[in-house]
């Protein structure tokens, strides 16, 4: 170690933190270079902190007026403290520093006092605390010591929304998301049309200053595999003469050929354009990593970027490379309402590559909100947006997490009638109008019952909007453009007192198991341990005597949509593959399906999915039931519910003499009660997804085998024969193939049933255990530091001059 920072150290009384500076090797030289973060990092309070940064500010001076040897002037800057306990030294005056970093710019959440904590102060305050706590837990390896440490590490989260942005090319989405943000020029609009495949995430840089966009490739073996499907399908489209009415019935693949390769891929075959030759400018893509392309400006990375996300005309450029990329993550500077937030530019309805489709399905399924934008001439009668909502609403709902719905109508300046001449009569008519189209558009939602089997009349909103006049303000206000309805929305989404108030929870919590524990050291707390344990036991026996109830009643709808789906699936079948079509025509649509495994979006048309279709009476016999028992909305349902039911009782034990030994410890419990439970809730989201999901991935993987087989059809009657396949096996498999969907999907409910009642179990059993049978541990104290963060917690509840129990309703 640093001779020179040791004795530093040592005078500051920061003796106890020598190790760690060593660990950061931090010598003579660097000591000069500490800025104030770093400094903040080494020394989580600020009441040392505040006495080393003057120490280092006087010996900084001293190097600058190169006098190495001035007499050394901390005991004028502070008196010696021997004879005082460390706690002594870390008695801190918290307000006094902190009220001079905080954001004038921050408004709190809650009124208060002057000199109060704004949250984000508030939050990184304690996390230093938590981080000073954890250096000062003992070395020594045993199982307190690792418990504390995990808790302590346990308490960092992140909060991070996801608002998907769906619509048609041309209906305002980029101008809407630019507005929005605040940002000219980011997303491409106007004249260049962004691609309907690639998937855009807009996120704040937290990082640097520069605007970023990391782009991901598909596979080199999956652009193969597009290759030789594609190149197939144009092949058997020509054999078959197709009709000109059903020209929008596939991709329109020469698009994507000659984005890449001009007009040479039609004289190529898929082994030649595969060659790594066509595409060395992207070394990304051979060499499989991400691309990163960074600017000074929005404009500059936007000209860089529109290569990898342009589609129709190339205007003079030799290639655009949409076809192979994946995603573009776009990450925006000194952006606050990007700062817990992801706004996505969806595609419609998925993709024919499968990497693309997959992850579209997770972006979807992970959106709390999602924007559906169109022109507010056409918002009622243009299809393309409704059959979006229609065919992406259970991925968004009983498959997802969205809470809201919001249907944007853009463009709502161009509505004026040119017979209002003055601004005033211009700008009452549009309002006018507005609020006539959202009427329309309500009335639409609620007729669209595929919708509202997964959605209620409250998840849904609808909004018009002028990102042209929020920029110009010719005729209307920026109130009148809802622009700000929309910004305040999504600031409502940035809003971490959650997360701030979970931390803040659970380091009391640990804080007061750590000093509770120290207080009653060597006490007998075997009786207070063994009621706790029954509590436990009964607890849990409620909140799965509730699961198995709703795990039978699936189990009874399941079995109700298995006898349908057997007796149905015919006429189910016969509406995909045999509807009212002429033969040569429909041969390329069918020929599409079974290429991607079930699944076709036409160019102009409605997405068709065969495996949906097939699992749908399965589907519908569950909705309603799922919906309730995993609502999107709140805390309720089956599952969540009686999970946040269970309970220690530990306040009324807090409130009771006869456990006044062990309320520190209570706390704890409570605390960490509360924390499993957030965590088993978040469990429950995401397995609620995949559980509901389960029916359709299923009857596709049933279905694999005659899809297989009828990729391999060629020739005259080709249409006939994948027909006959396709059929076949689902006459063939329909006893087993059904029951074999609610077989997996009551497998994954049962295993979710038995994870939760494991995690709390252990976790609380653990919890107990340790918190109450601690003799004989060197434990720390942490007086100070308990009292701080309690006073952080009831700044956070809005009364920090009232004393109260620490416990987390």
């Amino acid at each position: 170690m640093d001779d020179f920072v040791c004795g530093i150290l040592t005078e500051c009384g920061l003796s106890q933190l020598i190790e760690r500076f060593e660990e950061q090797f931090i010598t003579k030289e660097s000591l000069y270079c500490l800025d104030d973060q770093e400094i903040a990092d080494l020394i989580p309070f600020m009441g040392p902190r505040a006495i080393f940064k003057k120490r280092l500010k006087v010996l900084k001076k001293e190097q600058n007026t190169a006098n190495p040897e001035t007499v050394d002037s901390f005991t004028q800057v502070h008196p010696s403290t021997s004879g005082t306990s460390d706690e002594g030294k870390r008695s801190l005056d918290l307000q006094g520093e902190s009220s001079q970093c905080q954001s004038p710019t921050k408004k709190p959440r809650l009124e208060r006092k002057p000199g109060s904590y704004t949250e984000e102060i508030l939050l990184s305050d304690v996390k230093h605390i938590m981080r000073y706590v954890d250096y000062k837990i003992p070395k020594k390896d045993n199982e307190l010591n690792n418990f504390l440490r995990r808790q302590i590490c346990d308490l960092e989260t992140d909060k991070r929304e996801m608002v998907g942005v769906f619509g048609r090319t041309g209906a305002g989405k980029s101008s809407l998301i630019n507005a929005v943000i605040g940002v000219k020029n980011l997303l491409p609009s106007g004249r260049i049309s962004a691609c309907t495949s690639v998937m855009i995430k807009v996120e704040a840089n937290m990082e640097n200053s520069k605007y970023e966009a990391d782009i991901e490739f598909i596979t080199e073996e999956e652009w193969k595999d597009e290759l030789w499907s594609s190149t197939n399908f144009l092949r058997d489209y020509v054999d078959q003469k197709s009709d000109q009415n059903e020209k929008d019935d596939y991709p329109d693949i020469g698009e994507k050929l000659s984005a890449l390769y001009g007009e040479e891929w039609k004289h190529k075959s898929p082994k030649d354009l595969a060659d790594g030759r066509y595409l060395k400018e992207i070394q990304e893509f051979l060499h499989p990593k991400r691309k990163m392309l960074t600017g000074e400006t929005a404009e500059e990375l936007s000209a860089k970027l529109v290569i990898y996300i342009k589609s129709g005309s190339k205007d003079g450029v030799k290639k655009l490379y949409w076809p192979l990329v994946k995603c573009v993550t776009i990450r925006v500077p000194n952006n606050d309402l990007l700062k817990h937030v992801t706004l996505v530019d969806l595609p419609g309805n998925g993709d024919c590559n499968k990497s693309r489709d997959k992850m579209w399905k997770t972006v979807v399924g992970s959106c709390s909100t999602v924007w559906v934008v169109a022109d507010i001439n056409r918002a009622v009668s243009e299809k393309e947006p409704w059959e979006i909502l229609t065919s992406a609403c259970s991925f968004m709902g009983n498959a997802g997490q969205c809470q809201q719905i919001h249907f944007i109508c853009t463009k709502s300046d161009e509505s004026k009638d040119p017979e209002h001449h003055s601004p005033t009569d211009a700008r009452a008519f549009i309002l006018e109008t507005n609020d006539q189209a959202k009427k329309e558009v309500r009335e639409k939602f609620n007729n669209l019952n595929e919708v509202t089997k997964h959605f209620s009349d409250e998840s849904f909103k609808a909004f018009t909007v002028s990102s042209f006049e929020f920029l110009k303000k010719t005729i209307l206000d920026a109130d009148d453009t809802e622009i700000p309805k929309l910004q305040e929305y999504l600031q409502g989404l940035n809003d971490c007192h959650s997360v701030t108030l979970n931390y803040v929870s659970g380091a009391v919590g640990i804080l007061s198991l750590i000093q509770g524990a120290r207080l009653t050291d060597g006490a007998d707390k075997t009786a207070v341990c063994t009621d706790l344990k029954q509590k436990m036991r009964d607890a849990l026996d409620k909140v799965k005597k509730t699961m198995e109830g709703t795990y039978q009643a699936f189990e009874k709808c399941l079995r109700e949509g298995v006898e349908k789906s057997e007796s149905s699936c015919e006429e189910k079948l016969k509406s995909v593959i045999n509807p009212n079509k002429s033969g040569s025509g429909f041969h390329s649509t069918l020929k599409c399906i079974v290429q991607h495994n079930g699944t076709h979006k036409p160019k102009k048309k409605k997405q068709i999915n065969l495996n949906m279709k097939l699992s749908s009476c399965l589907t519908e016999s569950i909705d309603e039931k799922f919906k309730k028992t995993f609502p999107n909305e709140g805390e309720g349902g089956q599952f969540n519910g009686v999970l946040n039911l269970f309970s220690l009782d530990t306040k009324m034990m807090i409130k009771k003499p006869e456990y006044k030994d062990v309320e520190l410890q209570l706390i704890f419990l409570n605390t960490e009660e509360e924390k499993i439970k957030t965590k088993l809730n978040k469990i429950i989201r995401d397995r609620k997804k995949t559980i509901y999901s389960s029916l359709t991935a299923t009857i596709e993987t049933s279905m694999q085998p005659c899809y297989d087989d009828a990729k391999k059809i060629r020739g005259a009657g080709s249409l006939e024969t994948m027909r006959s396949i396709i059929v076949k096996h689902v006459l063939e498999s329909k006893k087993v193939m059904f029951q074999r969907a609610k077989e997996v999907m009551l497998s994954q409910l049962k295993d979710l049933m038995r994870d939760i009642l494991e995690d709390l179990k252990k976790t609380m059993q653990e919890s107990i255990e340790l918190s109450l049978k601690t003799d004989g541990v060197s434990i720390p104290d942490v007086k100070d530091e308990l009292q701080m963060v309690k006073n952080h917690y009831k700044e956070l509840m809005g009364n920090p001059d009232e004393e109260q129990i620490i416990c987390i309703d």
